[in-house]
């Protein structure tokens, strides 16, 4: 019997792994995975909180009766909006907690397939995730000027070899393709 020279392999090939079990380097996400999985999350908060701001605008801004006069026909701006705006970012909030403990998501993170793991590689806990990343510079940003200078310095920061902002360096994490 001939052999067919032009016939496909007939050997079994495993499936090999994308990446090799410790090389958790080549897994980093990309500098625009990270930049469009924060803008996804920042623009689901912001849509969600929208009215709330709006609302704080013309009650507690600096000039209240002409931000009053100017927001008075605007849409969106009454006290059941702010409820159910208030209402939605409880709802993100949450569903961005249970995907963080489940498996090191956000919404954000989730669409671009990126996730949060420790330097190692192993899980992040939940309790680095909230305390260890988010809150220190959550804090820092509630300070005057220095708070805008927290937050650009630790966007800034993933320009480095690491690409890892400083949040990730404070709670011992990188952000890796899922």
């Amino acid at each position: 019997m001939e052999t067919n020279p032009y016939a496909a392999p007939g050997a079994v090939v495993e499936d090999a792994p994308a990446w090799a079990e410790g090389d958790i380097e080549a897994r980093k996400a990309t500098r625009w995975q990270r930049w469009w999985g924060n803008f996804i999350d920042g623009f689901i908060v912001g849509i969600c909180s929208w009215p709330i701001s709006a609302w704080w605008a013309t009650h507690h801004g600096m000039n209240h009766a002409a931000s009053a006069r100017m927001m008075a026909n605007f849409p969106f701006t009454g006290p059941s909006f702010v409820m159910i705006s208030f209402v939605l970012v409880l709802v993100v909030i949450s569903i961005n907690i249970a995907l963080l403990n489940g498996n090191g998501q956000t919404i954000g993170k989730r669409a671009v397939g990126t996730k949060i793991v420790r330097t190692d590689g192993s899980e992040v806990e939940l309790w680095r995730v909230i305390v260890l990343r988010y809150l220190p510079l959550f804090f820092a940003r509630l300070i005057p000027f220095i708070g805008g200078l927290a937050y650009l310095a630790d966007a800034l920061v993933i320009f480095g070899n690491e690409k890892r902002c400083i949040h990730d360096y404070i709670a011992d994490t990188i952000v890796i393709v899922n």
